[in-house]
């Protein structure tokens, strides 16, 4: 089974209108973590569970019905108790405006007092969650991290249980601006990511880690990057990055660079991707990528996987991977592969 520790919000999408001049909305579940969680169960047929917060009401059950059609484990919910008006504790939401041509995506948050951001290390039975030896693979990342103080040390916590008990662990130093913005700013996301990554076997991404920047496009310095990561962290045995190249909101590249053994490779990916929205493609692609390492693949073909389900979940509406394993292996397979260094 995998497990991801992670915030599930409530999507709005007005479509293809601008948020501003919005009429109707559809409405999906999605969150960085919780994304891959579901592609995983979704697409891949793999056992999956999710450990995060919701509150009570009728937004609350709406959200885990929706959870459950994907056929994601519940079982690791904690519901809070709901005061009437949400000034205590709230289901988080966000409103999603597709990009097209030269108008780029945009996304309003509504997060604040949300559940997630209020777990604390105590609020779960680690040793009991992670002493099933049906979990093996264990996922968390920077968005939830940076929800609040308690959460980067749930996260901290779980990760060092996880490991204590043999489960292999993958962490995405996903950065949010808006959730560091009142709380030392990259800088601080940082110093979260760089403490987290101490108990990661699997790293997608570098950055903000050493650096308090975004990852240099200049493919030397990418790789140079990746190799003082892997210096700084002797425990990880895999550092993954998926490569994105906006071309316009409509069209994208999506490649990837990897680290394992004391050597990088590149997938050449997809180029001229038709993006209908592109939300979610970062997290299809760390499934993608897992999916294939857990039904014991080649890292090479995991990231050319991680591309293609990319690619994939890039051309269809909301966060999720509406395709299935046939159309991801199909893509995948078009390709072959990489060059090593």
């Amino acid at each position: 089974m995998f497990i991801s520790l992670g915030e599930i919000m409530l999507r709005f999408c007005p479509g293809d209108t601008p948020l501003r001049a919005a009429q109707q909305f559809t409405f999906s579940e999605g969150g960085g973590e919780y994304n891959v969680a579901r592609a995983l169960s979704r697409c891949f047929e793999i056992d999956a569970s999710i450990i995060t917060s919701l509150v009570d009401n009728e937004i609350g059950h709406l959200v885990q019905q929706l959870v459950r059609s994907t056929n994601v484990n519940t079982q690791h919910i904690l519901w809070r108790d709901f005061d009437g008006i949400g000034k205590e504790v709230r289901n988080p939401l966000y409103f999603a405006e597709r990009g097209l041509g030269h108008r780029a995506p945009k996304a309003t948050m509504d997060r604040g007092h949300s559940a997630p951001s209020q777990i604390k290390t105590e609020d779960f039975d680690w040793d009991a969650i992670f002493s099933d030896s049906s979990v093996k693979w264990f996922h968390t990342g920077g968005i939830f991290a940076g929800l609040s103080d308690s959460t980067l040390k749930v996260a901290e916590h779980a990760m060092k249980v996880a490991r204590k008990h043999g489960v292999y662990v993958s962490y995405d130093p996903n950065y949010r601006a808006s959730l560091w913005q009142d709380k030392g700013g990259a800088e601080a996301a940082r110093l979260a990511n760089f403490t987290l990554a101490q108990y990661a076997d699997t790293l997608f991404g570098v950055a903000p880690l050493l650096h308090s920047v975004a990852p240099p496009t200049d493919q030397a310095q990418l790789e140079q990057l990746i190799l003082e990561t892997a210096q700084a962290f002797p425990q990880v045995e895999t550092i993954v990055v998926g490569q994105r190249t906006i071309q316009s909101a409509s069209v994208h590249d999506y490649a990837s660079t990897f680290y394992q053994q004391g050597e990088i490779s590149t997938v050449t990916g997809y180029q001229n991707i038709q993006v209908l929205d592109r939300i979610g493609s970062g997290d299809a692609f760390a499934a993608g990528y897992i999916a294939a390492i857990l039904t014991q693949q080649s890292t090479e073909f995991a990231a050319q996987q991680g591309c293609a389900t990319a690619a994939l979940t890039m051309s269809t509406p909301g966060d999720a991977v509406l395709v299935s394993k046939q159309d991801v292996l199909a893509l995948t397979n078009q390709t072959h592969f990489s060059e090593s260094r």
